[in-house]
């Protein structure tokens, strides 16, 4: 959004029928901050370090000549850009009108102001009066926000012609629309007028990859399409993106997309629609990319992250799929061929529809271990050979981790638990129990048998089980991450063995939550580095 005199009026007089109230204010220090659910109103301000702020589906750059506002109902996620971490004050508020009724606040997303560093001394004093347990002080923290928000808003700035994002964002725009050419750095940073190492810099800092990584991903993007126009020849298809050897095309395609130009077209040439993240998780481990499959920055994260180019259709992911009619609505415009979904999680109207719509092929959830969906959809799907070669690939792989941790760990005991809302429970997720105890024998505290309720247990009961190291998945909602941060704080668990010797280790629910091949295989991975070193930054928001 580009500011105008005009648009900084309207906002002004906005905010004239508006009561802002401060719930809370934290200064986040944080390599990485998962993308998590918002119930209120946030203001983020940056004040040190380099990194991303994800808000939805818009990523920002965070940096001091700009503000960022997040609102009720938006997923949030920060992301550190070196070894570094981030700093940035989060600062919750209600919005209300004269009426004391909520109404909509004008700023969303990104807003440029002016650097003005009695802002950081406000943020400074919010935080502080907030953290204080004398009233008083609440009442001073809410006069502080409310300077705080007049000095930001006094700070808007309008974009001038010469802005270096705004000229970055033109030069952005001329690799679109000629990616097919001999594009140079030493080129572009002519028309940007700045030096080519300057240029260099200042691409990888405002859009977290190197303009030479963001032409690549133009051009494999547009092979991508017209393999899914026309029965082009390769030699053709290369030419028509920019690359002069077909050879050289073919590298980089598979390096890009992990398969090469010819089994990527194999697996285009049907329309095929990945239903539940599991199914997405399957059609993967079998170099089957759909044409359709839930994907968000939250709810499915790292897909979204990897493959939201690669997918043509986003289906909506949010949890207990509650979105499924806006969903059918999408594919019955699509026309897809096949839809891979899992029978037990479909309402009965939902399955009606889907079957009016493709060829639907059911994979059983309950009662089926993934290896077995895994196989029986290669059947279904002709992918059988993919499906042998991933499982000996991943064979090999659980092999040669679990006699890496077994060295590491020896008999030490493993807790697996989770946080929902004001409960705690352990082993709570069947792939990771799959993962942890069958693939990789690790020696874990068992929780409740297949055929028995998940019950909550009590930090007390959680320090009788005595662990030596503890997963922690935490799940991304205000009151969960309010509760992690409370039992932090408890004397029962700082007094734990796994927590006085820091082995305790946040794992994102995706994939540690998902049941399919592929997120086992990342579940692995993500085991590794953090039985190795790797420690979980503690934040909440």
């Amino acid at each position: 959004m580009e500011y105008t005199p005009d648009h900084t009026q309207s906002v002004q007089n906005i905010l004239n029928d508006l009561w802002l109230k401060l719930q809370s204010a934290e200064l986040i220090r944080v390599g990485k901050m998962e993308q998590q659910l918002i119930e209120s109103h946030i203001l983020f301000v940056s004040k040190a370090g380099e990194g991303r702020l994800m808000i939805d589906f818009h990523d920002y750059r965070l940096r001091p000549d700009a503000i960022h506002f997040a609102y009720p109902g938006q997923t949030i996620g920060v992301f550190a850009e070196s070894e570094k971490e981030v700093e940035l004050y989060a600062v919750r508020f209600a919005v209300l009108e004269d009426t004391k009724t909520a109404s909509v606040f004008p700023l969303a997303g990104e807003v440029p102001v002016y650097p003005e560093p009695k802002a950081l001394l406000l943020c400074d004093l919010v935080t502080a009066c907030f953290r204080s347990d004398q009233p008083l002080e609440h009442f001073r923290g809410q006069s502080a926000f409310l300077e705080l928000m007049y000095v930001l808003l006094k700070k808007i700035r309008l974009l001038p012609e010469r802005d270096p994002r705004t000229t970055l964002d033109s030069i952005k725009t001329y690799i679109e629309a000629h990616y097919q050419q001999n594009l140079t750095i030493e080129q572009l940073a002519r028309m940007a007028d700045i030096s080519p190492k300057y240029f260099v810099d200042l691409f990888k800092k405002t859009y977290g990859k190197s303009c030479i990584d963001y032409l690549t991903e133009v051009r494999i993007n547009n092979a991508k399409r017209l393999m899914l126009q026309s029965d082009i020849r390769l030699r053709d298809l290369a030419h028509q993106v920019g690359y002069s050897d077909e050879f050289y095309f073919s590298r980089k395609f598979k390096k890009v997309v992990g398969v090469s130009p010819s089994i990527y077209i194999k697996n285009r040439r049907r329309k095929i629609v990945a239903y539940t993240p599991s199914i997405l998780g399957h059609l993967l481990a079998l170099q089957i990319t759909p044409y359709a499959a839930p994907l968000h920055p939250k709810w499915t994260h790292y897909y979204h992250r990897r493959y939201r180019a690669d997918i043509p259709l986003h289906l909506s992911a949010y949890r207990f799929n509650r979105d499924w009619e806006s969903n059918v609505e999408m594919l019955a415009h699509a026309k897809p061929d096949i839809i891979v979904c899992d029978k037990d999680s479909l309402h009965t109207r939902e399955r009606e529809e889907l079957e009016q719509i493709a060829q639907i092929l059911y994979i059983p959830g309950a009662g089926m271990h993934w290896r077995d969906q895994l196989k029986l959809t290669a059947q279904l799907l002709g992918a059988e050979h993919e499906a042998d070669c991933w499982l000996r690939s991943y064979d090999q792989k659980t092999k040669s981790a679990r006699e890496r941790l077994h060295r590491e760990l020896k008999d030490d005991k493993v807790l697996a638990m989770s946080i929902y809302k004001k409960s705690f429970y352990v082993s709570p997720a069947r792939g990771m129990m799959d993962v942890l105890r069958r693939d990789l024998m690790l020696n874990v505290i068992p929780g409740p048998r297949p055929d028995e309720h998940r019950q909550a247990i009590s930090v007390e009961q959680l320090a009788d089980l005595d662990p030596d190291h503890i997963l922690v998945n935490v799940c991304q909602e205000p009151e969960s991450l309010g509760e992690w941060h409370h039992l932090q704080s408890s004397a029962v668990w700082r007094d734990l063995k796994a927590v006085r010797k820091n082995r305790v280790h946040l794992i994102s629910s995706d994939p540690w939550r998902e049941y399919s091949a592929y997120a086992c295989d990342r579940m692995v991975d993500d085991l590794l580095m953090r039985l190795h070193g790797d420690r979980p930054n503690d934040f909440r928001i």
